[in-house]
């Protein structure tokens, strides 16, 4: 099988400034790690190689000291790496990311089946999986908590919807966002570590891309920006709601016209 894991280099810390012009991270100079969720992605990705047999490439997308992500995934266990690099990409909102990622996917080849974290730590959107699905023409599936079955033509798994367990089948190829604890991230290998220390990293800029138009991309790419960054309040409050369609229609009607949103 042929496995693509997308990952990211997120900031190591929550003490990171905003540039106040474009609303995005200052990165430059603060410690960085993979992005948590990513680890999950990568050691679902080497259970299923042990079972089926296959290839692992990693993918990521930043400047150049994200490299380090991909070494950090080389001894892990994983195969080949590339990194989508250029500064015409820097600022890019979750869409901007989403179609770039897919346009280096494209430049990669096919594959059976794609993996990414749930969400990041420093943008928690946990939209980008889903979105490069929709670029690349694949079905997704999101909250992915475990995979029940590895089948010749599509994986069986389950999905985390909060109050109960959905079981699917979702054929090949396919993109799956996985949730935390699907299965324990196993460590770096300091031994694969010396032995891939001079593995090749593929290094994507916009020029290899078959779209090379500037204006889908970074910040002129970007429908959206942001305005402030702070630390969400704690709520948690939830309502469930049940009954058929036409009644939950109604309710959320009712829900946005008292909240004042229609």
């Amino acid at each position: 099988m042929n496995i693509l894991v997308c990952i990211k280099q997120v900031p190591g810390t929550n003490k990171v400034e905003v540039d106040p012009v474009t609303g995005v991270l200052k990165r430059n100079g603060v410690e960085s790690k993979m992005n948590p969720y990513d680890l999950y992605a990568i050691e679902t990705a080497l259970r299923i190689r042990e079972k089926t047999g296959g290839t692992i490439t990693v993918i990521t997308m930043g400047p150049p000291q994200s490299a380090a992500v991909l070494r950090e995934a080389f001894a892990m266990g994983v195969d080949h790496g590339a990194l989508i690099s250029d500064r015409k990409f820097g600022g890019a909102d979750v869409l901007a990311t989403s179609y770039t990622i897919s346009q280096g996917v494209k430049l990669l080849g096919n594959f059976d089946l794609i993996l990414c974290g749930k969400q990041t730590t420093d943008g928690d959107t946990a939209q980008v999986g889903p979105e490069i699905s929709e670029y690349l023409n694949i079905p997704s599936v999101s909250n992915v908590s475990r995979i029940v079955e590895v089948q010749d033509d599509g994986l069986v798994i389950a999905m985390d919807m909060t109050t109960d367990i959905e079981v699917v089948k979702i054929q090949f190829p396919c993109l799956l966002s996985v949730d935390k604890d699907i299965f324990m991230p196993r460590l770096p290998s300091y031994i694969k570590k010396q032995a891939t220390k001079d593995r090749e990293i593929k290094v994507i800029t916009l020029n290899d891309l078959e779209d090379k138009d500037e204006k889908h991309y970074g910040l002129n790419g970007s429908p959206t920006q942001v305005e402030r960054i702070f630390p969400p309040d704690a709520n948690t409050h939830q309502e469930i709601w049940n009954g058929s369609s036409m009644e939950l229609t109604d309710q959320l009607y009712k829900k946005l016209r008292e909240l004042k949103f229609v």
